[in-house]
């Protein structure tokens, strides 16, 4: 496999690539909080393979204070006891939800989100799983590569 990009994703289609930016920023906002919001996204792109996407989301949790053994035990949080009960819920439904159509499981992990969620949350991490998997599908596909020096404010 090739490990240069196949085309010049961030400088190309402006606007559509504004309107993904503008959906990420919108769920970092939301009543989750960006630290649930980026542990979503680590998890996901872990499963996903995305390397530009692990980066950047482990990267942007070490700026917010993580400890980086709650982060790196993140693969296993199931078995790690750095989460909470609700980032456990959320990062069961994201798996949950990652894992469609290939699989559905959600039943079980929807019972235990909406123990900890709102419905209101429950639709914006919809909306985070989304995008990260979007983000995720994209540069996956068109073989993106982790920046040697990360662009200035990711």
């Amino acid at each position: 496999m090739s490990h240069s990009a196949r085309i010049p994703f961030f400088q190309l289609a402006p606007a559509n690539l504004k309107a993904m930016i503008n959906l990420s920023g919108s769920v970092k906002q939301s009543s989750l909080g960006a630290r649930l919001v980026e542990l979503v996204n680590l998890r996901v792109s872990q499963i996903n393979g995305c390397g530009v996407c692990v980066d950047m989301h482990w990267r942007d949790l070490v700026k917010q204070g993580a400890d980086q053994r709650h982060l790196n035990s993140i693969a296993g949080w199931r078995e790690s006891p750095f989460f909470s009960t609700r980032e456990r819920a959320a990062l069961g439904w994201a798996e949950a939800v990652n894992a469609l159509p290939q699989r559905d499981d959600t039943d079980t992990a929807f019972a235990e989100l909406s123990q900890h969620f709102s419905e209101n949350e429950i639709a914006e991490l919809g909306y985070a799983i989304s995008v990260i998997k979007g983000w995720n599908l994209l540069n996956l596909s068109l073989r993106n590569q982790i920046p040697e020096v990360p662009a200035p404010g990711f």
